[in-house]
Order: structure tokens, then C-alpha cells, then sequence
């Protein structure tokens, strides 16, 4: 008989907004392949209608959807909520009344349905996951994508009322997953949790998850002039290191004009970055694209000459893969977790903008050096997959069941 887990999330694709849905997406196909039985539970209601949802949802992977309904729109921290909030959105009135209506709802789902293992991914689906588990005793698994500390930048910035609900989804769970090995040291070092307990499995990228490689139309003009592309692709929020990025560029163009910064996301840093690049003067070499999806994401991949991921702390790192793939040569921050694993790109410290500076002159400016990083690139990408993701915690589930 198959093994059948009872998952907690919080998003989905297409009704994501960032890492957590595509992780969430490639962990569940490939668990699936592997003969697992998978109720996904979602905190809000979606039509999940598309080609590709059906494609990851289908019958014969053995993987149904289970949802409840709720005001809030997928993952966001409590910064971008409460700005999404103030603009009118469909949310409910406070991020915590949505995640504990969540987590209210997860017992009674729990006691209706079969399962054998819980899985709870991120902090707003572990109190799910923890009422789950007193409901039926059946044992936990979480899944730590990010914490707050990474969220926040720092100790400084922490939510306590977060951090409380991080530390019990973890200290309850009979397992923890983390992204990294960066990610289980914050976990063992600021929570408290002893190191055997934590396992770390990396994330990857399959054909599911990958962009799709659309040809570009954006700023081809631009390219045709002869400006290189170098592309910033992520939250604008404080963990992500917009602003290192930014000034990174003023050292670039002050000796290479013709580059053009591109940074596609949005956050709650969006107007403190438009601001700064003019303080910096380079705002005609900046474009800000705001957050994009499907083929325009896609594009912004394949137009790109370099990708930058200058992230101040960062728990594993998906859209490094995702430029890999496409051949994109990149540039990573040590202060994550994809630093572990990839090797065929350059590596900076996030607050050292000379050197980040120094390395995007040397991509641009020397076609032998970006032409090798490609093809490297592509090559590594397609070996760090979901399926060795999966392998990993098909062992964790066999302990446990």
C-alpha cells in the first residue's frame, strides 16, 4: 500500500508569488513520481485550471488538492502584507487571524482524511500542521524554506510572534527539513533544535518548474546598440539586497556605460530603490520592470547577459537555477544557500560591492568568460533536480512511516 503524506502549504503555481510554490511544486511531482500519495491543502480557494496545474495535479500521479477558503492571497512576509493591505487588496483584516483560521481548520481535515505523514511547509502552514498532528498522532515533518531571521535581515528585525510560531512548528515536528546548510545552523543556533533532528535537502529545478525558454522581444533594441543586460530578479525587500545591486552598478557604469540594470520584483524596498537610484544618478541605466510572471519572466531570463543574486541572507536560492538553465551565466552571494551546491558561478559577499562591481565588468566585458560560465551553467542546472530532492525525503519518510 503507498505511502500517502497529508501536505500543508500556503501556495501553488500558478497561484504563487515567489520560491516557496515552485519548491512546493517540484517536491510534490517528484514525491508523487515516486509512488507517494499526496493531498495538498491550500488556504484559499483557486481554480487550478491551467495545463500545467493539471499536468502536476493528474490522476495518474496519484495527487489530489484539498481547499479551504480564506481572504489572503499566497505567501506573503508581514512587511508586503500589510503594504498589499493598504492598497485595497482582497485580504483579510490581520496576517495572523488567516494563519491561525489555517490552522483552526487543519484538525478537522486531518481527522476526515487518510494519511500516514504529515508535511507542513513554512511557518504559516505549521500550526496546520502541529493541530494535524495532535489530531491523529500521526508524525511531522517541516519543511523550513526561509526563516524570520532571513526574512528580517537580522536579529534586529525579527518578529517575535513569527519566530514563536517557527520555533513551535519545529520543536513539535519529528523531523525538520532545511533548504541548506546555512539554513540548519540558523535553525539549530537560534532555535534551539538539536542538529540531529534537522536534515538538509537542496532544492532543484526539472522540466516542470524551469522557465520555458520563450525567445525574447524586450529590449532588443538596447541589445543591438550594444548594452549588456544585467538582471536583478527577486523580492525588493531587504533580505533580497536590492540596494547592494544598485550600488554595485554605479561602480559598473562608472567605467562601463553601456550596461543596463534591470531589476524585475516588487516589495515593500520598491519606492526606497527608485529613490536610490537617483540619488546614485544612474537611473537611465535602471529599469524597474515590477514582479513578472509566464512568458515576460521567461524573456527577462534569456535577454539577460549576466544574473545577479546579491542576497544578504539567503535560505537556498531558486532563480539562480532557473537563469542556469537557460545558459545565463550568474552571480550568487556566499550569504546563501545555492553557494553549496552550484559551482560554475561567481561568488561574492553581498556587502562587497567592488568585487561585485569587479566581476560584472569582467562577465560583460570578456565574451570567452561568458560563454564558458553558459555553458557550464546549463549543464550543472540540469543535474541538481527535484528528483534527488525527493530521493532524499522518500528516506526521511521510510524512518518515519
Amino acid at each position: 500500500m503507498k505511502t500517502r503524506i497529508l501536505m500543508f502549504g500556503w501556495e501553488f503555481p500558478p497561484f504563487n508569488s515567489g520560491g516557496l510554490g515552485v519548491a512546493c511544486q517540484g517536491l510534490t511531482r517528484s514525491l508523487a513520481e515516486r509512488g507517494f500519495e499526496v493531498l495538498f491543502v491550500m488556504p484559499k480557494k483557486f481554480e487550478l485550471s491551467s495545463p500545467y496545474a493539471r499536468m502536476i495535479f493528474a490522476e495518474d500521479q496519484n495527487v489530489t488538492v484539498r481547499a479551504i477558503d480564506s481572504m489572503l492571497s499566497p505567501y506573503l512576509t508581514t512587511k508586503s502584507y500589510l503594504r498589499e493591505r493598504e492598497s485595497g487588496g482582497f485580504y483579510g483584516s490581520d496576517l495572523f487571524q488567516e494563519v491561525e483560521r489555517y490552522r483552526a481548520i487543519a484538525s478537522s481535515i486531518a481527522r476526515e482524511e487518510s494519511f500516514d505523514v504529515i508535511y507542513a511547509h513554512d511557518w504559516l502552514a505549521f500550526g496546520a500542521g502541529i493541530e494535524a498532528k495532535k489530531a491523529t498522532g500521526k508524525p511531522l515533518i517541516v519543511h523550513v524554506h526561509a526563516t524570520e531571521f532571513d526574512r528580517s535581515g537580522g536579529a534586529d528585525g525579527v518578529n517575535s510572534h513569527v519566530y514563536t510560531i517557527e520555533r513551535a512548528g519545529m520543536e513539535a515536528a519529528d523531523v525538520v527539513i532545511a533548504v541548506s546548510e546555512l539554513t540548519k545552523n540558523i535553525i539549530v543556533e537560534k532555535y534551539g533544535i538539536p542538529a540531529s533532528k534537522v536534515r538538509v535537502v537542496y532544492n532543484g529545478i526539472d522540466e516542470s518548474t524551469a522557465p520555458s525558454g520563450l525567445p525574447s522581444k524586450r529590449m532588443r533594441s538596447l541589445k543591438e546598440s550594444g548594452y549588456k543586460i544585467v538582471l536583478f530578479l527577486g523580492r525588493i525587500t531587504l533580505q533580497k539586497g536590492p540596494d547592494h545591486f544598485l550600488r554595485a552598478a554605479q561602480r559598473v557604469l562608472q567605467q562601463n556605460p553601456k550596461v543596463m540594470f534591470v531589476v524585475s520584483g516588487s516589495g515593500d524596498m520598491d519606492a526606497q530603490m527608485f529613490d536610490l537610484a537617483a540619488e546614485l544618478g544612474i537611473s537611465n541605466n535602471v529599469t524597474f520592470t515590477g514582479f513578472l510572471t509566464g512568458a515576460d519572466r521567461h524573456d527577462m531570463y534569456v535577454t539577460a547577459d549576466l544574473f545577479v543574486m546579491p542576497s544578504v541572507s539567503e535560505p537556498f536560492g531558486i532563480t539562480p537555477l532557473e537563469s542556469m538553465r537557460l545558459g545565463t551565466p550568474v552571480i550568487i552571494s556566499k550569504q546563501s544557500g545555492v553557494a553549496e551546491v552550484v559551482r560554475h558561478a561567481l561568488k561574492v559577499d553581498f556587502w562587497d560591492i567592488d568585487d561585485m562591481a569587479d566581476k560584472i565588468l569582467s562577465v560583460v566585458g570578456m565574451p570567452a568568460l561568458s560563454e564558458t560560465m553558459s555553458m557550464h551553467a546549463r549543464e550543472e542546472a540540469d543535474k541538481l533536480t527535484w528528483a534527488d530532492a525527493a530521493y532524499k525525503v522518500d528516506t526521511i519518510l521510510h524512518e518515519l512511516v
